[in-house]
């Protein structure tokens, strides 16, 4: 059986995965994300020392981002404009042309969400939608069973919404301030509250106003793209005491207009965590990794 190696880059660590699936996944290696520099020479370490025992076939590299996804532009492989200290213009593919195999590329939360559809959550399903909330707020989009690619890639963080009447916090985006990213992610949350999310009590009054805001997100979701689930993780989205929250908050901003939406079992059906929870993201990697194989043998 042909080894896949799976590389979930995330904003705070990185996920190494050796296999082809759920049934086939060695346990992930996990390194903290620090300059490009040492990520991913210490990622390069990973992946020789497992080839000396089998060959890898493909490398998958689902990246935070904003990510070049293009292959026709020169940014192809590289992190775009990013307020991760360091990582703007980081080129994530250049290291991994030594192992001479093909290289599939997406953001962390678009491979998240391909193996979502695949395996978890999703499967089935031929129209879904992934949001991340956790270091930033991403959007993986699959539509016909494949992954929505753009100008650039879909993305969630950086919409503007309306502001809930009573939170006087600036926001912490670099670029917008109080965009959704600004207002709802663990860094935003941590500087609004002097303390991290997973520190909140079930009854903390932010809870709401982050429901409400990721409310208005999943509505503007559902009105534009019309998905048939979304999909709510990340540290902070995969919170205990978000979900049911923003289900409420998601009903009360549609105000009834979408019938089919109007009940509590069909929002729970609709909106739901992850099926694959913390793997999603080192999963959808080795599904990018078969891929590339694929098209390479075409």
């Amino acid at each position: 059986m042909s080894l896949f190696a799976g590389i979930e880059l995330g904003g705070t660590k990185v996920v190494i995965g050796f296999g082809s699936g759920p049934d086939d996944l060695e346990p992930p290696i996990r390194i903290p994300t620090t300059t490009p520099g040492e990520t991913l020479a210490e990622v390069v370490r990973v992946l020789e020392t497992r080839s000396r025992t089998q060959a890898l076939a493909a490398i998958g590299v689902a990246s935070f981002g904003p990510v070049g996804l293009d292959p026709a532009s020169d940014r192809y492989g590289r992190i775009l404009r990013t307020p991760k200290l360091h990582w703007s213009d980081a080129d994530l593919l250049e290291p991994l042309r030594r192992f001479g195999v093909p290289v599939g590329l997406a953001t962390d939360v678009g491979g998240a969400a391909l193996a979502e559809g695949r395996w978890g959550a999703a499967k089935g399903l031929s129209d879904h939608v992934y949001v991340t909330v956790g270091t930033g707020v991403g959007m993986g989009v699959v539509v016909n069973g494949a992954l929505v690619r753009g100008v650039l890639h879909p993305e969630a963080g950086h919409l503007p919404v309306r502001r809930d009447p009573g939170d006087d916090f600036p926001g912490g985006c670099p670029f917008h301030g109080g965009c959704l990213e600004g207002l709802v992610s663990g860094p935003a949350i941590a500087a609004r509250l002097g303390r991290r999310a997973e520190t909140l009590a079930a009854d903390d009054p932010a809870w709401d106003i982050i429901a409400g805001y990721l409310a208005q997100m999943t509505a503007a979701l559902t009105y534009t793209l019309a998905p048939q689930r979304i999909l709510l993780g990340g540290g902070v989205g995969a919170n205990v005491h978000l979900l049911a929250r923003v289900r409420l908050a998601l009903r009360a901003e549609l105000g009834g207009y979408l019938p089919a939406l109007d009940t509590e079992a069909a929002l729970g059906r609709y909106l739901q965590s992850p099926g694959l929870g913390d793997r999603s993201g080192v999963l959808g990697a080795l599904l990018l990794a078969g891929d590339a194989r694929a098209a390479e043998c075409l």
